[in-house]
């Protein structure tokens, strides 16, 4: 059975040409899902058709960019299909995971998206390692300056402050304070 599933992201946008296009496909049931962007996550009429696919089904929609998010979360949805023994079939870009040569396309745009995200680590890691070689700072801001920090030390060290209370005044949690107090020891020792 062919089950077909059509989205729209705004109530300006119709769904007639998604629901002609997958009946004429041959689609017993069409599911639709209006007012849902492509990133969003809650799209019950996607979960419902997903869930009414079994073996050697297939889901058909108008275009790609109709089912996934993103290429990766694509590729996922149609492999959980084939797990199911069930097929996809997108109708503007004639892809057919029913057939060999649709199987090959898809295999092939898993394997890109894999390559991409493989990129950009390798490009997030050279930039952070290159940051580091600079001297700076990689991550969250820190919440002490070297100054408040030394400060907390030497109120701590003298008795005037008690840890707490001094992490109070700083506006952090105790755990932070003493984490920056124990960086700024092991940087000034060399370590």
């Amino acid at each position: 059975m062919k089950v077909g599933y059509a989205r729209i992201s705004t109530d300006e946008q119709s769904l007639a040409l998604q629901r002609a296009a997958l009946t004429a496909a041959g689609c017993a049931k069409v599911f639709e899902d209006r007012d849902a962007s492509g990133v969003a996550t809650n799209r019950p009429s996607l979960e419902a058709a997903l869930a009414r696919i079994g073996d050697g089904d297939v889901l058909v929609v108008w275009k790609l960019d109709r089912l996934g998010r993103s290429l990766p979360h694509l590729i996922e949805t149609v492999r959980q299909l084939g797990a199911r023994g069930a097929g996809f079939t997108s109708l503007s870009e004639s892809i057919d995971t029913t057939v060999a040569g649709g199987t090959l396309i898809f295999h092939m745009m898993s394997a890109l998206a894999e390559f991409e995200r493989a990129l950009i680590v390798e490009r997030v890691n050279s930039g952070i390692a290159s940051a580091k070689k600079r001297g700076s700072h990689v991550g969250r801001p820190r919440k002490l300056t070297p100054e408040q920090i030394a400060h907390a030390r030497e109120a701590i060290d003298g008795g005037q402050q008690t840890p707490a209370s001094m992490a109070g005044l700083l506006g952090v949690d105790h755990s932070t304070l003493w984490r920056s107090m124990r960086r700024l020891e092991a940087n000034a020792n060399g370590r």
